[in-house]
């Protein structure tokens, strides 16, 4: 570990195969086509396992993409965001924010 609780980095590639797997294998995604797909599978029309697989490609697609997408952007915008002075205003706007919304959810008794 980094001075400050901070994990080393990870290269790209690792992270890409780390988490490609992770986005194919989403219980979510699984969920998703068992509740969707079988409306359009048609045992009469052709094989089965490939009526699954089509939906499933098409879903995981476009999930796997946005990760990615959300992944680059999020390392440009640490890089961008490694500033000590940056790193500690965000922390105070984020207690500030903390303490309003407790304050403000806070129950008071009725007088």
């Amino acid at each position: 570990m980094l001075a400050g609780g901070a994990a080393p980095p990870v290269g790209a590639r690792h992270a890409f195969r780390e988490g490609a797997p992770v986005e194919a294998l989403s219980p979510k995604t699984a969920a998703f086509l068992l509740a969707f797909a079988p409306q359009f599978v048609d045992p009469v029309q052709g094989p089965v396992a490939m009526r699954f697989v089509v939906p499933g490609v098409v879903s995981v697609a476009p999930n796997t993409l946005a990760g990615v997408v959300v992944g680059f952007v999020a390392g440009r915008l640490r890089d961008a965001a490694a500033r000590p002075s940056l790193v500690r205003r965000l922390r105070e706007a984020s207690g500030a924010a903390m303490v309003a919304l407790g304050l403000a959810l806070t129950r008071r008794p009725a007088a």
